[in-house]
């Protein structure tokens, strides 16, 4: 075979190869969890709280207190999370504060970055199988991936991971899955502008208090006054 039909050859297959989407990398986030654990030090949360865990849509909750009182909140959310990294820091970020609830959002950044709807499912069902090993009663609560008008070209793959996420928390004792996806949409279908702020990617306050009322009957009443 000549030297120009390899090279030709080489060249084809690197067109046709399957492009393999890009891993996380966890540790590019030390900063924000060494963070979270200096304000630990700094005021200890109590166990048995509500836990939200997850990515930006929990980091930038800024009105979390005022929509929900009453309740003893630890939010442990990180701008850009997939769930890889929450995988690589679960022992930090879940485990050590022994909560009475897990909340967990992630799973939008996973898709946006090319990761497939059953390798999120596939990292939740490595996510819950980690804390049922070390808490067995604590329930986990899977909010659905929303359907963000700055990235509804994916919404074929968030849907898809929802109902995967979906389907198998029906299977799975201690475990819910609260979905968001509708109420986060127009009557035509299309993506609620009003929820997003300008990015529109995140919510803004009153997606936010949609997110609240869909969670609530989950939450329980308020553990204090």
């Amino acid at each position: 075979m000549s030297t120009r039909s390899i090279l030709v050859g080489v060249a084809l297959a690197t067109m046709t190869a399957p492009q393999q989407p890009p891993t996380a990398q966890p540790t590019r986030f030390e900063k924000n969890v060494l963070a979270y654990e200096a304000t630990d030090v700094a005021s200890p949360p109590p166990p048995g709280a509500i836990l939200l865990v997850g990515d930006s849509q929990f980091f930038r909750w800024k009105t979390l207190r005022e929509d929900l009182p009453g309740y003893t909140i630890v939010n442990r959310g990180i701008d850009s999370f997939q769930s890889p990294d929450l995988l690589h820091y679960l022992d930090r970020l879940v485990l050590r504060y022994k909560p009475r609830l897990v909340v967990l959002h992630i799973g939008g950044n996973d898709v946006h970055n090319g990761r497939t709807a059953l390798q999120v499912l596939d990292d939740f069902k490595s996510f819950v199988g980690r804390v049922h090993a070390e808490l067995p009663r604590i329930p986990i609560a899977f909010t659905s991936i929303t359907p963000s008008p700055g990235r509804w070209s994916e919404a074929s793959v968030r849907r898809e991971a929802n109902a995967l996420i979906k389907s198998y928390a029906a299977t799975q004792t201690n475990l819910h899955f609260i979905d968001l996806w509708e109420a986060f949409l127009n009557a035509d279908g299309t993506p609620n502008e009003a929820l997003f702020v300008e990015d529109r990617i995140h919510p803004n306050h009153a997606g936010y208090r949609v997110r609240v009322e869909i969670m609530r009957p989950l939450l329980g009443p308020p553990d204090r006054p």
